[in-house]
């Protein structure tokens, strides 16, 4: 075995197999099934010009269809001023490699605090971490910081209102870490505030999970929620869309103690699914349990501001076994995205971003109804995104507006489809959406 970029030997290869008891790397991916193993050679094409990789991407890229974004469902089309694009392509940015010398890495730890300042603004909570990989796994981790914090108690709550990507992939760290997950029914498309309390009844749940706004678009209304949970010693842990928080109200208002999510509805183009960055804050008590690392600002020895990386212990690099969580590296670039955007955008910014996408979103599910083809499913309040009962087939729906260049109703649930209205739709093309579905 001869690869020219690995640096380990055959010996090296060898002592690393021999260390964990598997015989050959045949046997270390024995588990993987033969159906998903690629038996052919890449199909890449051999050396070319720059000129010929350039023509052979932009080919690539013409196989893609450029569709009008009526959708949400975890990511949202929200605009992005430019000038983000050409202040994160300065190369000193490109690296995901954690800033552990402060002495030369100034500027990284001075966004990423900067980042942890915003974003603890925004949910209200007094400590954020130098950002997750995305949203879902930021849940994840809150759900494993209420089970570290909760001493012997290891059983979480979850809300059936939680997205369903969301709510698959806390499953799955819960059944890995030995977690015992229970869903929270929904009753007329919100938590189910008094099952939560009959499931609190026996005393073993070390934190409750929530979403606003939940998967079918609705705010959710929290009140109580706090104290039926802290009066059985477990922790309140509200996922909640950081670009809304700038007009909704915020989770430590709600008496959360973790507050998470993805920070991509802060600007970040969809990407075709990522690279995002998730967030994670909560309140000071909790800061010892909380994952990956934070930056602090002290002083020099000259009295001067500067930043350094705080409370490292707690990464799996460093206390491997004993640390909180397994996440090493960090999605600083995405962090500094959202920071530029923050920055850029301000408060007010910030703010006539959720009335534009508010009023869209509600001019177009009024204009739905009226078509007689859609019904409402929860008469509840929402921001940006809304869900309606189809009385067409969804399918045909879904395809008539791919067929018209808009990508949007997800079928949330059977016969159910979810709309997202941003400030980049306009009234021409929110009314193009209406006219195609006339045509169903």
């Amino acid at each position: 075995m001869n690869y020219k970029y690995f640096p380990h030997t055959e010996a090296d290869i060898r002592h690393m197999l021999e260390r964990i008891g598997v015989r050959s790397l045949d046997e270390l991916y024995a588990d993987v099934p033969e159906s998903v193993l690629l038996k052919r050679d890449y199909d890449l094409p051999s050396s070319l010009s720059e000129t010929e990789i350039r023509d052979y991407f932009r080919r690539l890229g013409e196989k893609n269809r450029s569709l009008t974004i009526f959708a949400g469902a975890g990511a949202y089309d929200h605009y992005a001023p430019s000038v983000i694009s050409q202040l994160i392509s300065r190369a000193e940015f490109l690296t995901a490699y954690t800033p552990y010398q402060p002495e030369i890495s100034q500027g990284t730890l001075q966004y990423i605090f900067e980042f942890q300042s915003m974003i603890s603004e925004l949910t209200g909570l007094e400590c954020t971490n130098a950002s997750m990989y995305d949203g879902t796994t930021a849940a994840a981790e809150a759900m494993l910081m209420a089970v570290a914090a909760g001493k012997k108690k290891n059983r979480v709550l979850i809300s059936a209102t939680v997205h369903p990507n969301t709510l698959e992939v806390v499953s799955t760290y819960a059944k890995f870490h030995g977690v015992q997950l229970d869903v929270i029914p929904a009753c007329d498309g919100v938590t189910d505030k008094g099952a939560m309390e009959q499931m609190l009844e026996a005393g073993d749940v070390a934190g409750v999970i929530v979403c606003s706004p939940n998967k079918y678009g609705i705010i959710e209304d929290f009140t109580g929620f706090a104290d039926a949970i802290h009066a059985k010693k477990g922790l309140f842990i509200v996922l909640a869309d950081p670009s809304a928080l700038a007009v909704l109200k915020t989770p430590a208002e709600w008496g959360a103690d973790i507050a998470c999510g993805d920070g991509q509805t802060l600007g970040m183009p969809l990407n075709y699914g990522g690279p995002y960055v998730g967030y994670l804050s909560c309140t000071k008590d909790l800061v010892r349990k909380l994952p990956g690392r934070i930056v602090g600002a002290t002083t020099d020895v000259d009295g001067k501001r500067a930043f350094v990386l705080t409370l490292q212990a707690r990464e799996q690099h460093i206390r491997r076994e004993k640390a909180n969580s397994n996440i090493c590296s960090n999605q600083s670039l995405m962090a500094l995205y959202v920071t530029i955007y923050m920055a850029l955008m301000g408060k007010q910014g910030l703010r006539e971003v959720n009335e534009m996408s508010y009023s869209g979103a509600h001019y177009l599910y009024e204009r739905l109804l009226g078509t007689g083809k859609f019904e409402v499913l929860y008469d509840r309040p929402f921001l940006k995104e809304f869900t309606l009962r189809s009385l067409l087939p969804v399918e045909a729906v879904q395809q008539k507006l791919l067929d018209n260049g808009i990508f949007g109703g997800i079928e949330v649930e059977k016969g159910c489809l979810s709309f997202c209205v941003t400030e980049k739709r306009t009234k021409e093309e929110i009314d193009k959406l209406v006219a195609v579905i006339e045509e169903v």
